[in-house]
Protein backbone atom coordinates (compact mmCIF):
# COMPACT_ATOMS: atom_id res chain seq x y z
CA UNK A 1 0.00 0.00 0.00
CA UNK A 2 2.76 2.71 -1.17
CA UNK A 3 3.34 5.10 -4.10
CA UNK A 4 6.41 6.41 -4.51
CA UNK A 5 8.76 8.27 -7.11
CA UNK A 6 12.38 8.72 -7.59
CA UNK A 7 13.92 11.36 -10.12
CA UNK A 8 16.83 13.13 -11.28
CA UNK A 9 16.87 17.29 -11.83
CA UNK A 10 19.00 17.79 -15.48
CA UNK A 11 19.86 21.57 -14.31
CA UNK A 12 21.42 20.85 -10.79
CA UNK A 13 22.30 17.20 -10.50
CA UNK A 14 20.16 16.43 -7.70
CA UNK A 15 18.49 12.92 -7.00
CA UNK A 16 15.78 12.81 -4.97
CA UNK A 17 12.67 10.57 -3.72
CA UNK A 18 9.23 10.96 -2.18
CA UNK A 19 6.99 8.54 -0.39
CA UNK A 20 3.55 7.62 1.31
CA UNK A 21 2.28 4.37 2.52
CA UNK A 22 -0.50 3.76 5.06
CA UNK A 23 2.21 2.23 7.93
CA UNK A 24 4.51 4.21 9.95
CA UNK A 25 8.34 5.87 8.98
CA UNK A 26 8.05 5.07 5.18
CA UNK A 27 11.01 7.50 4.75
CA UNK A 28 13.29 5.06 7.16
CA UNK A 29 12.74 2.25 5.24
CA UNK A 30 11.57 2.01 1.43
CA UNK A 31 13.74 5.56 0.18
CA UNK A 32 17.58 5.40 -0.76
CA UNK A 33 19.88 8.04 -2.65
CA UNK A 34 23.31 9.14 -2.73
CA UNK A 35 24.57 12.45 -4.33
CA UNK A 36 26.16 11.42 -7.91
CA UNK A 37 25.01 8.36 -7.73
CA UNK A 38 21.47 7.09 -8.10
CA UNK A 39 18.33 6.48 -6.02
CA UNK A 40 16.68 3.01 -5.04
CA UNK A 41 13.14 2.55 -4.21
CA UNK A 42 12.21 -0.88 -1.99
CA UNK A 43 8.54 -1.74 -0.73
CA UNK A 44 5.93 -3.68 -0.58
CA UNK A 45 7.45 -6.38 1.64
CA UNK A 46 9.91 -3.98 2.10
CA UNK A 47 13.59 -5.37 2.09
CA UNK A 48 15.68 -2.05 3.29
CA UNK A 49 19.26 -3.90 2.83
CA UNK A 50 18.66 -3.86 -1.20
CA UNK A 51 18.41 0.16 -1.09
CA UNK A 52 22.07 0.45 0.55
CA UNK A 53 23.19 -2.93 -1.99
CA UNK A 54 21.65 -0.52 -5.23
CA UNK A 55 23.31 2.01 -4.39
CA UNK A 56 26.47 0.31 -4.13
CA UNK A 57 25.75 -1.30 -7.28
CA UNK A 58 25.47 1.84 -8.93
CA UNK A 59 28.61 3.02 -7.87
CA UNK A 60 30.38 0.14 -9.24
CA UNK A 61 28.93 1.27 -12.74
CA UNK A 62 25.70 -0.60 -13.05
CA UNK A 63 23.11 0.85 -14.90
CA UNK A 64 20.01 1.57 -13.77
CA UNK A 65 18.53 -1.74 -15.26
CA UNK A 66 21.66 -3.77 -14.32
CA UNK A 67 21.18 -2.74 -10.90
CA UNK A 68 17.59 -3.91 -11.09
CA UNK A 69 18.10 -7.38 -12.61
CA UNK A 70 21.14 -7.86 -9.92
CA UNK A 71 18.80 -7.09 -6.39
CA UNK A 72 16.09 -9.18 -8.33
CA UNK A 73 18.81 -11.97 -8.70
CA UNK A 74 20.76 -11.57 -5.42
CA UNK A 75 17.43 -11.75 -3.28
CA UNK A 76 15.94 -15.26 -2.60
CA UNK A 77 11.87 -13.74 -1.96
CA UNK A 78 12.06 -11.57 -5.40
CA UNK A 79 8.69 -12.24 -5.92
CA UNK A 80 7.58 -9.83 -2.63
CA UNK A 81 9.65 -7.18 -3.80
CA UNK A 82 8.61 -3.62 -6.16
CA UNK A 83 12.39 -1.84 -7.15
CA UNK A 84 12.51 1.23 -8.93
CA UNK A 85 15.64 2.53 -9.41
CA UNK A 86 17.40 5.68 -11.11
CA UNK A 87 21.26 5.94 -12.22
CA UNK A 88 23.35 9.28 -12.54
CA UNK A 89 22.92 9.11 -15.95
CA UNK A 90 19.20 9.55 -15.39
CA UNK A 91 18.09 6.10 -16.23
CA UNK A 92 15.47 4.06 -14.99
CA UNK A 93 14.56 0.79 -14.11
CA UNK A 94 11.85 -1.11 -12.24
CA UNK A 95 10.67 -4.65 -11.17
CA UNK A 96 7.02 -5.95 -9.30
CA UNK A 97 7.74 -9.27 -8.22
CA UNK A 98 5.42 -11.92 -8.95
CA UNK A 99 3.63 -11.63 -5.49
CA UNK A 100 3.47 -7.97 -5.06
CA UNK A 101 -0.60 -7.25 -4.63
CA UNK A 102 -2.58 -5.16 -7.29
CA UNK A 103 -3.68 -2.61 -8.36
CA UNK A 104 0.13 -2.04 -9.29
CA UNK A 105 2.07 -0.48 -11.95
CA UNK A 106 5.35 1.49 -12.84
CA UNK A 107 5.51 4.68 -15.14
CA UNK A 108 8.49 6.26 -16.29
CA UNK A 109 9.41 9.88 -17.92
CA UNK A 110 12.39 11.81 -18.71
CA UNK A 111 14.69 11.35 -15.40
CA UNK A 112 12.05 10.03 -13.24
CA UNK A 113 10.34 6.55 -12.17
CA UNK A 114 6.86 5.73 -10.11
CA UNK A 115 5.77 2.65 -8.96
CA UNK A 116 3.04 1.35 -6.53
CA UNK A 117 1.20 -1.28 -5.36
CA UNK A 118 -2.39 -2.22 -3.58
CA UNK A 119 -3.99 1.11 -5.59
CA UNK A 120 -7.25 2.47 -5.80
CA UNK A 121 -5.76 2.57 -9.68
CA UNK A 122 -3.68 1.64 -11.66
CA UNK A 123 -3.15 4.72 -13.04
CA UNK A 124 -1.83 6.59 -9.96
CA UNK A 125 2.08 6.36 -11.12
CA UNK A 126 1.15 7.76 -14.70
CA UNK A 127 -0.35 10.89 -12.35
CA UNK A 128 2.36 11.16 -10.51
CA UNK A 129 4.70 10.96 -13.58
CA UNK A 130 3.01 13.42 -14.86
CA UNK A 131 2.61 15.92 -11.98
CA UNK A 132 6.34 15.71 -11.80
CA UNK A 133 7.16 16.55 -15.26
CA UNK A 134 4.59 19.64 -15.37
CA UNK A 135 6.36 21.46 -12.85
CA UNK A 136 9.91 21.34 -14.72
CA UNK A 137 10.36 24.79 -13.68
CA UNK A 138 10.07 24.43 -10.04
CA UNK A 139 12.68 22.59 -7.72
CA UNK A 140 13.27 19.20 -7.40
CA UNK A 141 11.49 18.75 -3.66
CA UNK A 142 8.47 20.48 -4.87
CA UNK A 143 8.38 18.44 -7.78
CA UNK A 144 8.57 15.39 -6.12
CA UNK A 145 6.26 16.82 -3.31
CA UNK A 146 3.58 17.58 -6.63
CA UNK A 147 4.11 14.01 -7.71
CA UNK A 148 3.04 12.94 -4.68
CA UNK A 149 -0.07 15.17 -4.70
CA UNK A 150 -1.19 14.42 -7.93
CA UNK A 151 -0.85 10.83 -7.16
CA UNK A 152 -3.00 11.40 -4.05
CA UNK A 153 -5.58 13.29 -6.31
CA UNK A 154 -5.67 10.28 -8.73
CA UNK A 155 -6.98 7.88 -5.26
CA UNK A 156 -3.89 6.85 -4.18
CA UNK A 157 -3.84 3.83 -2.21
CA UNK A 158 -5.99 1.22 -1.67
CA UNK A 159 -6.40 2.77 2.02
CA UNK A 160 -5.58 6.16 3.83
CA UNK A 161 -1.60 7.33 3.99
CA UNK A 162 -0.65 8.05 7.76
CA UNK A 163 3.48 8.36 6.73
CA UNK A 164 5.60 10.33 3.44
CA UNK A 165 8.88 11.48 3.24
CA UNK A 166 10.42 14.11 0.96
CA UNK A 167 14.73 13.07 0.61
CA UNK A 168 17.05 14.88 -2.20
CA UNK A 169 20.66 14.63 -2.42
CA UNK A 170 22.99 17.34 -3.99
CA UNK A 171 26.60 18.50 -3.84
CA UNK A 172 27.39 16.48 -0.30
CA UNK A 173 27.07 13.14 1.45
CA UNK A 174 24.78 14.25 4.01
CA UNK A 175 21.10 15.22 2.76
CA UNK A 176 19.99 18.08 1.23
CA UNK A 177 16.72 17.75 2.14
CA UNK A 178 15.28 15.13 4.20
CA UNK A 179 11.84 15.55 5.82
CA UNK A 180 9.18 12.71 7.23
CA UNK A 181 5.87 13.11 8.58
CA UNK A 182 4.43 10.13 10.54
CA UNK A 183 1.57 8.81 11.97
CA UNK A 184 -0.34 11.88 10.47
CA UNK A 185 -4.41 12.10 9.82
CA UNK A 186 -3.22 14.37 6.56
CA UNK A 187 0.97 13.11 6.03
CA UNK A 188 0.97 14.67 2.31
CA UNK A 189 -0.32 17.87 3.91
CA UNK A 190 1.79 17.56 6.80
CA UNK A 191 4.75 16.89 4.49
CA UNK A 192 3.98 20.07 2.40
CA UNK A 193 4.03 22.08 5.37
CA UNK A 194 6.95 21.16 6.24
CA UNK A 195 8.68 21.88 3.00
CA UNK A 196 7.36 25.39 2.71
CA UNK A 197 8.73 25.71 6.23
CA UNK A 198 12.09 23.94 5.82
CA UNK A 199 13.02 25.55 1.87
CA UNK A 200 14.02 29.05 2.45
CA UNK A 201 16.00 27.49 5.02
CA UNK A 202 18.05 24.77 3.28
CA UNK A 203 21.04 26.82 1.79
CA UNK A 204 22.04 27.90 5.31
CA UNK A 205 21.72 24.59 6.78
CA UNK A 206 24.55 23.52 3.93
CA UNK A 207 26.47 26.87 4.84
CA UNK A 208 26.68 25.76 8.62
CA UNK A 209 28.27 22.76 7.77
CA UNK A 210 30.58 24.29 4.76
CA UNK A 211 31.38 27.75 6.27
CA UNK A 212 30.48 27.73 10.11
CA UNK A 213 32.35 31.49 10.59
CA UNK A 214 29.91 33.10 7.71
CA UNK A 215 26.88 31.03 8.11
CA UNK A 216 23.50 32.39 8.46
CA UNK A 217 21.55 32.82 12.24
CA UNK A 218 18.74 30.04 11.57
Amino acid sequence: MTFSLIARCPRTGQIGAAVTTSSIAVGSRCAFAAAGVGAVLTQHRTDPRLGPRGLDLLRSGCTAEETVAALSASTPHAGWRQLAVLDAAGRTAHVHGAQVKPERNAAHGEGVVAIGNILSSDQVPAAMVAGFLAAANQPLAERLLRALEAGEAAGGEHGEVTSASLLVMWRESFPYVDLRADKAAQPLAALRALWTEYAPLAEGFVARALAPDDAPVI
